[in-house]
């Protein structure tokens, strides 16, 4: 029930940051024109957390680090590969990662961020898995993590309701096959690439180009139905397919956490694999949308509510910007 390495990764601890700030719906509602109801009964998100004024995506970073590594008992010089899912970092040059490591003190790790948008953290474990697999690496710490608030455009009622803030964190070990990561696989689709997209603040549209400014480019921008039809489409299968290669049936998985972007994604999700409602995790409804956070996020949260605990079978699935999209199958 393995893909064929040797040599996979496990997950050796887990660690979670999340910034003090909530926004309620209730707050939102002073703000735009929209109401509790309104954003329940189409996101099923409730509140969100939001960075405070002078902190950014490097304190949650080396936060929810820290926690993961001393979960896993695993002192930072014997951290080999530092991966940053992100894609809102503190800035454009260097990577968050290198930034981060004097303070997270993994002085002899490699450094680098990866940006699949909501799919980040599930592309980063493939990356991280292979190089345990080929030896190359021991112990990889793994981070998602998102400041989206400070790319939400607050007047636009229908995105700003959706976002939150915060970051997640594994440690990556190596194990025997049929341990760990049992399977992994992704998917990108580029024809897609203007349903999910903040256009401005590159190259093509500078952030202090009148343009960019003009057009609120810097701003996430999303075609909703469009995306919702996409990203439940692709999950399931992409899921399906792995739970067919390990002969594997929907009905013996422990766990099953999908990227928190909606719940009614979520549900449509859980619906088409025909798994329980006791199967699927979800707490979007306390911290929206983090993108390549909520992962990470969920497992600390399935983990301390007792919904995950070692030796279960468990899937990870989550879609994004580019189109992206990534699955994996884990024996926690």
């Amino acid at each position: 029930m393995h893909d064929g390495f040797r040599t996979t990764a496990r997950i050796a601890g887990l660690g979670r940051f999340l910034p003090e700030k909530i926004v309620t719906n209730q707050d939102l509602e002073k703000m735009v024109d929209t109401s509790d109801e309104w954003i329940t009964t189409r996101t099923g998100i409730k509140e969100r957390r939001v960075v405070a004024e002078g902190e950014g995506l490097l304190d949650l970073v080396v936060r929810a680090g820290k926690a993961a590594m001393d979960d896993a008992g695993v002192e930072p010089e014997a951290i080999d590969l530092l991966i940053v899912a992100t894609a809102t970092p503190d800035q454009p040059i260097p990577a968050t990662s290198a930034i981060a490591q004097p303070q997270l003190g993994v002085v002899n790790a490699a450094c680098f961020d990866l940006s699949a948008a909501c799919s980040g953290f599930t592309y980063s474990l493939n990356v991280a898995r292979q190089f345990i697999a080929t030896g190359t690496a021991q112990n990889i710490l793994v981070i998602g993590a998102e400041c989206l608030t400070r790319y939400t455009d607050w007047s636009d009622r229908k995105t700003c309701v959706l976002f939150g803030d915060g970051a997640g964190a594994v440690v990556l070990q190596p194990a025997d096959a049929g341990e760990g990561i049992l399977h992994i696989d992704w998917r990108t689709d580029g024809t897609w690439a203007d349903f999910i997209s903040m256009p401005g603040g590159g190259s093509r549209f500078p952030p202090h180009s009148r343009e960019s400014i003009d057009q609120g480019l810097p701003f996430i921008k999303m075609r909703g139905n469009e995306t919702f039809k996409v990203a439940v489409r692709a999950m399931t299968g992409l899921s399906l397919d792995l739970l067919e290669r390990a002969g594997v049936q929907p009905a013996d998985l422990d766990l099953f956490i999908p990227h928190q972007a909606n719940q009614r994604i979520i549900q449509a999700v859980g619906k088409r694999m025909r798994l329980s409602d006791k199967q699927v995790y979800s707490n979007v409804h306390q911290f929206g949308n983090t993108s390549a956070a909520s992962i990470p996020m969920a497992m600390v949260g399935a983990v301390e509510e007792g919904r995950l605990k070692r030796g279960d079978l468990l899937m990870l699935t989550a879609f994004g910007g580019g189109l992206t999209w990534g699955s994996a199958l884990i024996r926690f």
